[in-house]
């Protein structure tokens, strides 16, 4: 794999069926493209806008880590596990499907859109038990700093996955951070949410991405503010 792979937001496939607007970085559904089945055991970055009252019907995964970030609205979950919550801005939510699990997601208003992140990792182990959770994070805590929202041992209050995985928000205010790896063997996927963002000699814009593998120094620089998330990731299913 190349030490830098670029997926400008343009480029992403797409797919409009009226009650749901979503783009896909990585191959999903329809869309196909050989070269982009994933960036290590990242499998799916879907951008989904819901209309108000809609959603995704009840249906099934297994074996698969599903990490869902809302943007804006709220998202309703319901499972078979019995969990119904409701998630909104700063909150995350991680379904572990393991052996089995059907769930559905739907809009939780009636009248106004919902944007999300979903996102789809392999697990390190297959058929583990099934679990859910969701946690809000105080969003002044990553002003012009990465805060920690998704990690294999829940650390500063993480939420919990089944993969050697970190997952960090910031909020750069026209400012300079370095990255710095937890493991170095891992690559790093960086998806710009909104802003401008300058990083390692590539411009990114909002909802471009931009995988690193092999860099030892990521910085990130900023002249406006910009809301990044990193997604740091073992390279090999």
């Amino acid at each position: 794999m190349k030490a830098q792979v670029l997926h400008k937001a343009q480029s992403r496939g797409s797919a409009n069926y009226g009650w749901l607007n979503s783009y896909h970085t990585f191959s999903f559904a329809n869309y196909y493209n050989p070269d982009r089945m994933g960036f290590g055991v990242l499998r799916v970055l879907n951008d989904d806008v819901v209309q108000g009252g809609m959603g995704f019907e009840t249906h099934s995964h297994r074996d698969m880590e599903i990490i869902s970030i809302p943007l804006f609205g709220s998202l309703e979950h319901k499972d078979t596990l019995g969990n119904e919550f409701i998630i909104q801005k700063d909150e995350v939510q991680v379904m572990s499907a393991g052996t089995g699990i059907s769930h559905s997601e739907y809009n939780a208003s009636q009248n106004d859109k919902v944007n999300f992140l979903q996102i789809w990792v392999y697990p390190r182990k297959k058929m583990l038990k099934p679990s859910y959770s969701q946690k809000k994070f105080d969003r002044n805590k990553r002003e012009n700093q990465f805060q920690l929202i998704v990690t294999p041992d829940g650390r500063e209050d993480s939420v919990i996955i089944h993969q050697e995985a970190y997952f960090s928000l910031i909020d750069l205010k026209q400012s300079q951070k370095e990255y710095k790896k937890f493991k170095m063997d891992n690559g790093v996927y960086i998806f710009i949410i909104s802003g401008l963002v300058d990083l390692n000699g590539e411009k990114l814009h909002s909802r471009d991405g931009l995988g690193i593998v092999g860099a030892g120094e990521i910085v990130l620089h900023s002249d406006i503010d910009s809301e990044i998330l990193i997604m740091e990731i073992p390279m090999s299913i």
